[in-house]
């Protein structure tokens, strides 16, 4: 299994293949495919009113559901060439997929999820790891984020090279090692990188089979 990964909100229905319209609600669905790793599933409203919200629960591997809103993307992409925020750092650790920094990405979505650029949606547990869903709430991104079971004498270390990663990026310079580490993110204190609960839906709760 992927212990981290992140799957994009689709912008067509993937019942219908109708096309999502710019502020329309739809439906995201969550299965786990133990042969894989975790599927997201977004359907329109009327697909998930004629297929889906009876019994939704009840179908093989269903692990949860809510209702969000379509942003349509921006018509220009942005700068590329930017400086490395918390967001974009933690995108480019889960494309690496290296195991070796599955901490620092831990911290990284507890920080974002601190700040409200990401909400957990649900908490699940695979192979006898906790696993944190995260949304991002304006591209509708999902965050898989494994909990690396850190201890408080770890965290000195990791939140270190969390503040290197955020300086330097993925390729530091050779004397990076042996420098202060400016920190570009306010740093994570233990308390803050305790897990996180899922918040109890308000509008996005998962609508009640009928």
């Amino acid at each position: 299994m992927n212990e981290w990964n992140i799957q994009s909100r689709a912008h067509v229905c993937e019942a219908c293949t109708q096309p999502f319209a710019d502020r329309q609600q739809y439906h995201t669905l969550l299965y786990d495919e133990k042969a894989e790793h975790l599927r997201r599933m977004d359907v329109c409203d009327a697909c998930w009113q004629a297929q889906f919200s009876d019994g939704a629960r009840e179908r093989k591997g269903f692990v949860s559901h809510w209702q969000g809103v379509y942003e349509a993307p921006p018509a220009q992409a942005p700068d590329p060439i930017q400086k490395a925020t918390a967001e974009t750092l933690l995108r480019q650790l889960i494309e690496q997929n290296d195991p070796r920094y599955a901490p620092a990405a831990y911290i990284l979505a507890v920080m974002l999820e601190r700040k409200r650029l990401l909400k957990v949606k649900e908490q699940i547990k695979r192979e006898g790891k906790r696993v944190f869903v995260y949304e991002h709430p304006q591209t509708g991104d999902i965050f898989m984020i494994a909990d690396p079971d850190l201890h408080l004498n770890q965290l000195e270390s990791v939140q270190h090279d969390v503040a290197q990663l955020l300086e330097h990026g993925l390729t530091p310079p050779p004397a990076a090692e042996n420098a202060a580490p400016a920190v570009a993110e306010t740093p994570v204190t233990p308390d803050e990188a305790a897990p996180p609960a899922a918040e109890p839906e308000t509008t996005e709760a998962p609508a009640t089979d009928k």
